[in-house]
């Protein structure tokens, strides 16, 4: 892995609000607005791009910590900008920071961190669950 990133460096994604965002439980659909877990999934990728650029060819990232804090809805076809925030490579860990904007619109924010490890561990630890 190579440590190409300074505390500030910023990564963008973009995406839509689709039918399959949406708040549904196992005991269905609750409300028709851009879910929690849904903009988890995405925080993760705006963050993992920095984990892209890091890794190595043998390596892959690992989630270890995730903190959302929703602060508004989206409908569907809402237009999201996410903002990954490089904070630190400590040892093997990539912090970042994330904001989701629509428009003007804070929607969440948060932290993720992702581990770099060497695929063939990886291989064996999820081979030995």
């Amino acid at each position: 892995m190579k440590n190409i990133f300074n505390p500030g460096d910023k990564k963008k994604y973009t995406c839509r609000v689709e039918a399959d965002d949406l708040v549904k439980f196992r005991t269905g659909a609750l409300h028709s607005v851009y879910s929690t877990y849904a903009i988890t999934r995405d925080a993760e990728w705006v963050c993992r791009l920095f984990v892209l650029d890091i890794k190595d060819d043998d390596e892959e990232g690992i989630g270890s910590m995730v903190k959302v804090i929703h602060h508004a809805p989206a409908n569907v076809g809402t237009e999201i900008i996410f903002t990954g925030t490089f904070i630190s490579l400590n040892k093997n860990e990539v912090l970042c920071l994330f904001e989701a904007h629509a428009g003007n619109r804070l929607i969440a924010n948060g932290e993720t961190a992702q581990k770099i490890l060497k695929k063939e561990k990886l291989d064996k630890v999820f081979n030995s669950i």
